[in-house]
């Protein structure tokens, strides 16, 4: 306990050193900065925060973005995307695809090496070879691993459904499975992996950059056992240090990572790395604002006008700070159950989509955080892919009223009074259903609204239980197949009492079908684009959702960060993240 005698003094001095501390933001240590060439510096601490809370970092259980951003600094792919949303090689130098589309040859990177840890001998990293690849890709579909991501590969990969099949039967059976890997993952020689495929899929390649796909040491999995979800080693540009439940990762530089940049400075720039975990947006707003993180995603929507003028500039209380704009790939809509007794009509889901004035929505709703849907579900931006050849909604009430009359509705005459189910959470959703509500209103259409937990409404329009009901969908990778196999009718089961969680719509068209596998045949992307367009033109045209907005992300980041780029998957990457302070 301090003595009382001194507590004056004390107090005076702690006050300076508090002061000096929080005026700058951050801790004076913080920032040994080093001058690298080309005008970089390096060392320093990134503090950066998600609000929600972190569920492994292990590869094969990695289906959230919040672990998939901590998981990003720890481990590396076979090929990654750049800020861009370009394929860039990383662990693979370069890779092929056959003619046909069914073979992947990945050729490996030399001299990259595994993180120093206590599971190699001397606790001294080893050099990654093309059976970590394999090993690697293997747990994504040993059900042993508890994998999250077996789904993406089974139905693809040569040898994949068997060998989950065996590993399965021999779990149940209590004794060791016939089959030890799967057949279509091969490790050719040390620098070679290669991927078997039993049918062409275009959009395959992507698969190699989901963070199922990040690469493990063999030893590290058989050393932390169920642990190595807290215990995770790859030969990613930071190392893990520790990880306190609800509060904070910690990570450092990696010394012997493998990449350099185009002046010759090794990556990456910074010494250390802290993700913090705060869930309230307004109370991360807010430390961000003290300097205590360096950047914050989203803006609360009821802020946004104190924050960023109508022109899209800082606000003069922000106006220190740097703002980042980007096209996000996410789209937000509401679904018809279009096999329902209520939105069978292609006319009535069309007149529906005419009475929307989504520029009114943006403006005085979302407050520009946002962009009008008036073109299909694939949202701006994905390279190569123009959106704009496709015609899709604008606001016509006119129109609307017509397309009403045709269906049989007359001034809405007769039309049932509509359930929309629309999940909690409050906020931007809750303001978009009031405004469309009232937009709906003009075509003599009463809207009553239900509020359900999400899981429950998950679960109603899975099942078909919902007619009208709100929802969004955001890339997990950058190819339009991604939005366009929600229309693709072989999603829906044939029996109306199963589940359809993907096309929950239970939309069917056999020309989009055609087409749509027509494209996945197709390895070209820019062949493979123009079939995409051709069938979701003909979803559109038929209107199986309402087409609301396309999201936009924001984010602060402090004056001084450099190389933090986002991107529209908000993937995170700190390896090119340097601070000029």
């Amino acid at each position: 306990m301090l003595n009382k005698k001194n507590f004056g003094l004390f107090t005076f001095a702690v006050f300076l050193a508090a002061l000096l501390l929080f005026s700058c933001g951050k801790k004076d240590n913080d920032f040994n900065l080093v001058e690298l060439k080309g005008g970089i510096k390096g060392g320093g601490l990134f503090t950066t925060n998600e609000t929600e809370n972190i569920r492994s970092l292990d590869p094969t259980g990695i289906n959230d973005v919040v672990s998939h951003h901590v998981s990003h600094q720890i481990y590396d792919l076979l090929i990654d995307l750049d800020s861009n949303m370009n394929l860039k090689p990383t662990l693979a130098t370069r890779w092929e695809i056959s003619e046909d589309g069914l073979t992947y040859t990945f050729h490996l990177r030399k001299g990259v090496y595994f993180h120093d840890n206590a599971c190699f001998p001397n606790g001294k990293g080893r050099e990654f070879y093309a059976e970590d690849a394999k090993y690697s890709f293997n747990r994504i579909l040993d059900p042993r691993t508890g994998s999250l991501g077996f789904d993406y590969y089974k139905n693809y990969v040569e040898g994949a459904k068997e060998f989950i099949d065996e590993v399965s039967k021999s779990i149940s059976e209590n004794r060791d499975p016939k089959i030890k890997d799967v057949s279509g993952f091969i490790a050719k020689d040390d620098s070679t992996f290669v991927i078997k495929l039993k049918k062409p899929f275009g959009p395959f390649i992507y698969y190699m950059c989901l963070g199922f796909a990040y690469v493990v040491p063999r030893e590290a999995v058989e050393k932390y056992g169920k642990d190595f979800f807290q215990n995770p080693v790859g030969t990613g540009p930071f190392i893990f240090e520790n990880w306190t439940p609800d509060l904070e990762i910690n990570m450092r530089k990696n010394p012997n990572y493998w990449e350099k940049d185009e002046f010759g400075n090794n990556i990456p720039y910074l010494d250390k790395v802290k993700f913090r975990f705060i869930k309230d947006i307004s109370q991360q707003l807010l430390e961000f604002k003290n300097g205590n993180i360096d950047d914050s995603y989203r803006i609360p929507t009821e802020l946004t006008s104190s924050i960023v003028n109508e022109d899209g500039s800082l606000t003069p209380e922000y106006s220190k700070f740097i703002l980042q704009v980007k096209n996000a790939y996410a789209i937000q809509y509401y679904g018809f159950l279009t096999n329902g007794k209520i939105f069978s009509n292609p006319k009535v889901r069309q007149a529906f989509n005419y009475a929307i004035d989504r520029e009114r929505i943006i403006k005085y709703v979302l407050k520009g955080t946002g962009t009008p849907a008036v073109y299909g579900v694939v949202p701006p931006g994905m390279p190569g892919y123009d959106i704009k050849n496709i015609k899709g909604y604008s606001y016509d009430l006119e129109k609307a009223k017509q397309l009403m009359n045709e269906a049989g509705y007359p001034g809405g005459k007769g039309f049932p009074e509509v359930t929309l189910n629309i999940n909690e959470g409050g906020g931007r959703n809750i303001q978009v259903m009031e405004a469309l509500q009232n937009m709906l209103k003009e075509l003599g259409i009463s809207i009553k609204i239900q509020t359900l937990q999400f899981a429950q409404h998950l679960d109603n329009l899975d099942a078909g239980r919902s007619d009208f009901y709100r929802l969004g969908w955001i890339a997990d990778y950058p190819d339009p197949e991604n939005f366009l196999n929600l229309f693709y009718g072989k999603n829906v089961p044939a029996n109306p009492k199963e589940k359809s969680p993907i096309n929950s719509f239970r939309y069917i068209n056999p020309k989009y079908d055609e087409l749509f596998e027509q494209a996945l045949r197709i390895s070209d992307m820019t062949e493979r684009y123009k079939i995409y367009q051709q069938a979701e033109q003909i979803a559109v045209n038929e209107a199986p959702v309402l087409f609301i907005f396309y999201d936009v992300d924001y984010r602060l980041v402090q004056p001084y960060v450099r190389g933090f780029a986002l991107d529209p998957m908000h993937r995170v990457n700190m390896r090119y993240t340097w601070l000029d302070k």
